[in-house]
């Protein structure tokens, strides 16, 4: 055989034997691929069902935590509804406790006038004057005591009319005073400790 012909069928075996290299190369390469892709896939699988099983996991720990927190805002409800009806029952029997204190100091105000009532009944041959000086004296200790415990006598000299204290029952005309002028006094009015318990009862001028 020339050897021409012998150099060119050892090129072609060369060839043939690279490309034969080259596929088992490739080959070789797509092997490792794909056991990656299955370690992959493997892998995310796992964590998939990790996460699938603590979605699983997570609502009912959800709930246990809301029934806790619900138990939790109960008790403390109930403390705070116990807590009002002790302030209630407290407030309640210092209430009483305060108006038992303040009725025994006006009836202990009222004392004297009672006995001073008694001594008028009592005497005998008291004349006009002297009986007057005596109810006089009561009605002078009487305001006193009033006063002390908080009565306040409504003014009504010269004072425009304020439903706020006054209740009109007359309309009256006077040329030489204002509109809503109070007249007259009809029966006086009375506060305690600043609020109204009596309106005054009053003319009114009315032109």
């Amino acid at each position: 055989m020339p050897s021409f012909m012998k150099d060119e069928l050892k090129k072609k075996d060369e060839e043939k034997l690279e490309e034969m290299k080259r596929e088992i190369d490739e080959a070789e390469l797509a092997g490792e691929a794909a056991d990656d892709t299955c370690e992959e896939t493997a892998e995310g699988s796992h964590e998939g069902t990790e996460e699938a099983e603590n979605g699983a996991d997570d609502p009912a720990k959800r709930a246990e935590k809301l029934e806790a927190d619900l138990a939790e805002k109960d008790a403390q409800m109930l403390r705070l509804r116990a807590d009002f009806d002790n302030f209630r029952r407290r407030s309640a029997k210092e209430r009483e406790e305060l108006a038992a204190v303040v009725t025994q100091g006006i009836l202990t105000d009222m004392l004297p006038l009672l006995d001073n009532f008694e001594r008028a009944l009592l005497a005998e041959g008291s004349d006009l004057d002297s009986f007057r000086a005596g109810v006089s004296m009561i009605y002078k200790q009487m305001t006193e005591a009033l006063a002390k415990n908080g009565l306040e006598v409504i003014d009504t000299k010269d004072k425009k009319f304020d439903p706020n204290f006054h209740q009109a029952v007359m309309r009256v005309q006077d040329p030489e005073k204002e509109d809503d002028t109070i007249e007259q006094e009809l029966q006086k009015g009375y506060m305690a400790k600043g609020r109204v318990i009596r309106p005054s009862m009053v003319q009114v001028v009315s032109n």
